[in-house]
């Protein structure tokens, strides 16, 4: 019998009111965490790993991945001290390969790492979860940051759905809204304001999808020989949502971006992190099968679920809910494994994190980052774990 996948919880450090104690307790080993105190593109020293790896340890679990070591603004935008902030980042990938920790999540999206437009979303049993609404993005865009050119981009009928959604909005209400869409920035509580949102959509001015690919091609093949040679795996992360906004390109949001993504620098520490959340926000990605054509370049994985609805608009559904067969991907994931195994590849167990969570019952007496509560993910991790065992069991043993 093949290994079982890592089970791992996201951890934001000493500051995250979800403790390692209480991480240790959901059953998890293995702790997903960053040096977020340090500014983007600065490198990581040995001494702050070791200091932070120590603490993880004392706690009785390992350091599994780091997410994410963020990539400069200046890579994404081709500005001309980008060699620089490559170099820095491989500095980086140096220092953590020294440490034993081997597994490095990334991201490609532009300003904002993840987007959603209400964090306190009230499910029928008084859970809360994240949301992104298509009307309340749109009316953002067009009537809050007026942007130059959003108007094609809606068609007449989302203008209208858009302004009817501002105009429902209480001034507390609009001012929640910039916020939540302002402060998709991992691992901070930091909010841009929109005159500074603004003023990082200026540096994309004539960059479009094409142009962004490219830019990720180039860091790709300036950091992967030296990843390759430390033994890191490199998993960059999808798009959250998978699909452009606010006037920004996304390029890793469908099978066909994947597989740019590992034919830019093809390698065994090329590969990715399969978000069933951030890639099922879309219909036309079919999961179970872009596991089983994708599998062998999966270093870590992000399971959850959403529940899409008819005009774009998602929210965050139960792990084993929603509009993803986790059945199906948890089935194709453990076959993956099986390959692996057969082949003799020594990276079967790999890990795994329960992605976001609603907020249930004590959650709400803690100020966490949105999506990142205590018993939701506790929650999420135990349904995935099961899920896991009756599977494997009725098929493997």
């Amino acid at each position: 019998m093949f290994s079982n996948l890592e089970q791992t919880f996201r951890w934001y450090g000493p500051s995250d009111p979800v403790t390692l104690t209480a991480v240790r307790q959901t059953g998890a080993t293995g702790v997903v965490n960053a040096l977020h105190h340090i500014p983007s593109g600065e490198v990581w020293s040995k001494e702050e790993i070791e200091k932070r790896k120590n603490i993880i340890q004392s706690a009785g679990l390992t350091w599994s991945v780091v997410e994410s070591v963020n990539i400069h603004e200046s890579i994404k935008t081709a500005s001309p001290d980008r060699e620089k902030y490559a170099e820095k980042y491989i500095e980086t990938i140096k220092n953590l390969s020294e440490a034993g920790i081997k597994t490095v999540c990334y991201n490609f999206m532009p300003v904002l790492d993840w987007t959603r437009t209400d964090i306190d979303f009230r499910l029928p049993n008084g859970a809360s979860a994240l949301r992104f609404h298509a009307a309340a993005l749109a009316a953002f865009d067009l009537y809050i940051l007026e942007r130059e050119g959003a108007y094609k981009d809606f068609t007449p009928d989302q203008q209208q759905k858009a302004k009817t959604y501002l105009d429902s909005l209480t001034a507390e209400q609009r001012a929640q809204l910039i916020t939540n869409i302002m402060a998709g920035l991992p691992g901070t509580k930091d909010v841009l304001t929109v005159d500074q949102f603004k003023e990082h959509l200026e540096k994309y001015k004539g960059i479009d999808a094409d142009k962004l690919k490219q830019n990720l091609a180039w860091f790709l093949q300036a950091i992967i020989p030296d990843a390759e040679k430390l033994g890191i795996r490199m998993c960059i992360h999808p798009d959250d949502p998978p699909f452009p906004i606010l006037g920004l390109p996304r390029v890793v949001s469908t099978e066909s971006d994947l597989l740019d993504v590992v034919s830019a620098s093809p390698s065994v520490s090329n590969g990715l992190t399969f978000c069933t959340g951030s890639l099922g926000a879309r219909g036309d990605n079919d999961l179970p099968a872009m596991i089983g054509r994708l599998g062998k370049y999966i270093h870590f994985l992000h399971l959850r679920n959403v529940q899409r609805e008819n005009d774009g608009s998602f929210y965050e559904a139960d792990h084993l809910g929603g509009s993803t067969d986790m059945y199906a991907v948890m089935k194709a994931v453990l076959q993956e494994q099986k390959n692996r195994a057969d082949s003799g590849r020594t990276d079967v167990a790999i890990p795994m994190r329960p992605d976001h969570g609603h907020k249930l019952l004590d959650d709400f007496n803690y100020n966490t980052f949105p999506g990142y509560s205590a018993i939701g993910r506790l929650k999420g991790l135990a349904e995935l774990r099961g899920l896991e065992m009756g599977i494997k069991n009725a098929l493997y043993q």
